[in-house]
């Protein structure tokens, strides 16, 4: 493979990984019976490397032993398992930057990004070591359930495994993961680290189990029930298919799905500040978060400075390898994904979305696109989905004033309808604002914030 034998690569190898890798980690050791795919850089749609994903037959040999395996997990006190989730994570932080490198290099998020993923899953590893001694106490006995599934996304590929298993393995359960079909060398020089300490401490290897895999491999934990709780990060499409799947055996579901996030600016906001946190808000990962910012909601006091200085700090983002000091937007993740931003991009535009800045793909052997601010209706149907790319649509709410024994008062009817354009939508997961007023804050933060959607989580910033 071209690209795994280059000079700057050689930190591939550091991982364990190979030009061709088996996919699936079971009774401690690596098999593969299923189709070979290709992982590939989405910088320039070059192979990296090849994987043996797991076939069905891999999936049930590996889960008879990891359900044996809970048995012995469980066994093991609670101040022991935490023991093991910190080895973990210190074997982790000694590949911190190679580990970051892949994510870049696979997922195609920026370096400093791709660092601090990694870096997620040691800070929820070091807290949870402290947090399990209190487990094991006299007063009260909590059971584990045994086998805990975990299915993750190709955005958050080491993060969302660390903070579900490192969950799962402290409170005794034995993990079986499912990761991203187009991130398989990161699930497999995950597994290789956490397979490590489990060796080291003369520990079964089936405790942790990993196939690379598809669909088919994802239906197969949905439907187990020999797994009681399916954790599943991704679309909202299979998501709902993996909670009927689940549901259909009276199993337990975490879903993190999708979101359509708002952040609403008031008159009173730091506006440098605002617009500083709008831009990676927006453009980071390449707008593949599920907490992106994806509609800014403007105080139509400030909508035309705050919108002048953000399409100004949209033109100096620096587009490019996510591996290079200084880029900020790497490419998204597949041609695919690619494809679909141009088709969303026809979308907008058919509603009435008027282009302020990007708007197009860049030409290029990669899937990069440019990121784009949409001046847009915030009733304008393309509004209520989420675009999984780099496009921000903006939106304003306008200024009421009444008037009080001769003094002009801003009513707070402005907040309320900024609100319900941010409720407005059918997803929810973050929203923010940004004011100085604390009688605006203790607003956002109560009943007035009630809607048929409400956030799921609400940030406040005082700039």
């Amino acid at each position: 493979m071209e690209t795994f034998a280059r000079k700057e690569h050689q930190f591939l190898a550091e991982l364990g990984l190979a030009p061709r890798n088996l996919g699936a980690f079971f009774c401690g050791s690596w098999a593969g019976s299923g189709p070979v795919v290709t992982s590939t850089n989405p910088a320039n749609n070059q192979v990296i490397a090849e994987v043996v994903e797991a076939s069905l037959h891999d999936y049930e040999d590996g889960m008879r032993a990891c359900y044996d395996a809970a048995k012995t997990w469980m066994a093991v006190p609670a101040p022991k398992r935490g023991e093991i989730v910190r080895q973990i994570g210190d074997a982790l932080r000694e590949k911190l930057h190679h580990l970051g490198r892949l994510v870049s290099l696979e997922m195609g998020k920026i370096l400093p990004e791709g660092i601090g993923e990694v870096q997620l899953v040691l800070d929820i590893g070091s807290f949870l070591f402290i947090a399990c001694v209190h487990l094991d106490n006299d007063t009260e006995v909590w059971n584990p359930l045994g086998v805990v599934g975990v299915i993750t996304a190709f955005n958050f590929p080491c993060a969302v495994l660390g903070w579900n298993a490192c969950i799962a393995l402290v409170c005794g359960n034995s993990v079986v993961w499912k990761g991203a079909p187009t991130t398989p060398l990161i699930t497999v020089a995950m597994t290789k680290i956490v397979a490590s300490v489990l060796e080291k401490n003369n520990l079964p290897g089936a405790i942790f189990t990993a196939f690379c895999g598809g669909t088919e491999i994802g239906q197969a934990i949905a439907r187990d029930t020999r797994i009681p709780l399916v954790s599943f990060t991704g679309s909202t499409k299979a998501g709902l298919m993996v909670q009927q799947q689940v549901n259909a055996r009276f199993g337990k579901c975490l879903l993190e799905l999708s979101g359509n996030n708002a952040i609403i600016v008031m008159d009173d906001a730091d506006i440098q500040l605002a617009v500083r946190s709008v831009l990676f808000a927006a453009v980071g990962t390449a707008g593949q978060r599920c907490t992106t910012c994806r509609r800014l909601i403007l105080h139509e006091s400030i909508y035309q400075t705050f919108l002048d200085q953000l399409v100004e700090v949209y033109k100096q983002v620096r587009i490019g390898d996510p591996l290079e000091a200084g880029t900020l937007l790497g490419p998204v993740h597949t041609p695919g994904s690619k494809e679909n931003f141009l088709k969303g991009i026809q979308t907008i535009k058919s509603q009435g979305g008027k282009i302020l800045i990007g708007g197009s793909a860049i030409e290029s052997e990669g899937n990069f696109v440019q990121p784009t601010i949409v001046e847009i209706s915030s009733s304008a149907p393309v509004v209520k989905k989420e675009l999984f790319g780099p496009v921000l649509y903006v939106m304003k709410f306008q200024i009421i004033i009444m008037v009080i024994k001769y003094v002009f008062v801003i009513s707070l009817q402005n907040l309320k309808e900024a609100i319900e354009i941010n409720n407005s939508v059918p997803q929810g997961l973050s929203s923010s604002i940004f004011t100085k007023r604390p009688d605006i804050i203790f607003k956002w933060l109560g009943t007035i914030n009630y809607g048929s959607e409400l956030p799921l989580a609400q940030g406040i910033n005082f700039g």
